[in-house]
């Protein structure tokens, strides 16, 4: 069996240079080429040869670099945040215009740990009148709230339309912007402090008790395995795929 080649775009990255180091030590996986700023993405990758490209960049960047990979012929695997409906909805048109068989995956978190807490926590919205989201990052993180923050509310916002639950009660008047921001109809908030790496708390409140959904990533080496994945995955899922929960047998 040939091994997938790999490139790694934001190559320079805390993200990035952990990823390289993953995809080599893979089996299965060669890297191919190490993409950074100034280079001209869809170029470097058709000169290596890429088949599938890992985007770890910044969100200003994220959405042409998926383009331009596209354009170069790879599949890719995205793990920088800021992506709304609007720049998946660009992405969607971009392969269905190709119609060429191409994969693109974006994961909120590659992190197991995470994934299973958005899982539990959709599973879990139907059964509580109350829901927040409290993400703890890093102070160097750009975005807020994370990705993940997002994805996980979301996922309550869904779950809990889908069993006929209205709008969370909160009398608040004043200070909306104490309150976080507003994920669909959930509040969610963003920490950031010297010390931290990733972590989520979901909560969840009926009168009377509480849930705490909590997931801690201590180190960046606990998203390789995820990364891994995605890129042996992506490959033979044409389209668009969000969440690595869409390909982890999780049912």
């Amino acid at each position: 069996m040939s091994s997938i080649a790999v490139a790694v775009i934001g190559a320079a990255g805390r993200m990035g240079r952990q990823t390289c180091e993953a995809v080599e030590a893979a089996d299965g996986l060669d890297l191919v080429a190490r993409i950074d700023v100034g280079d001209d993405v869809a170029a470097a990758l058709r000169d290596a040869g890429a088949q599938v490209a890992v985007d770890f960049t910044v969100p200003a960047v994220t959405e042409a670099n998926v383009h331009a990979a596209l354009d170069a012929g790879a599949h890719v695997v995205v793990g920088t945040t800021g992506w709304d409906e609007g720049s998946r909805g660009r992405v969607v048109e971009h392969l269905e215009r190709l119609d060429a068989g191409l994969g693109v995956l974006i994961a909120p978190n590659f992190g197991l740990s995470a994934v299973l807490a958005m899982t539990f926590a959709a599973k879990a919205a139907r059964y509580f009148e109350s829901a927040e989201v409290v993400e703890l990052h890093h102070p160097d993180k750009v975005d807020a709230p994370s990705g993940t923050a997002r994805h996980t509310a979301a996922a309550i916002a869904a779950a809990r339309a889908e069993a006929g639950l209205g709008a969370q009660p909160d009398a608040t008047q004043e200070g909306f912007e104490a309150r976080g921001a507003d994920v669909d109809g959930v509040r969610v908030h963003a920490v950031r402090l010297r010390g931290l790496v990733a972590h989520e708390e979901i909560l969840f409140g009926n009168a009377g008790e509480q849930l705490t959904i909590r997931q801690d990533s201590f180190d960046r080496a606990s998203f390789m395995p995820g990364v891994v994945l995605a890129v042996r995955e992506v490959v033979s899922r044409p389209g668009l795929t969000v969440g690595l929960e869409n390909v982890l047998d999780l049912s």
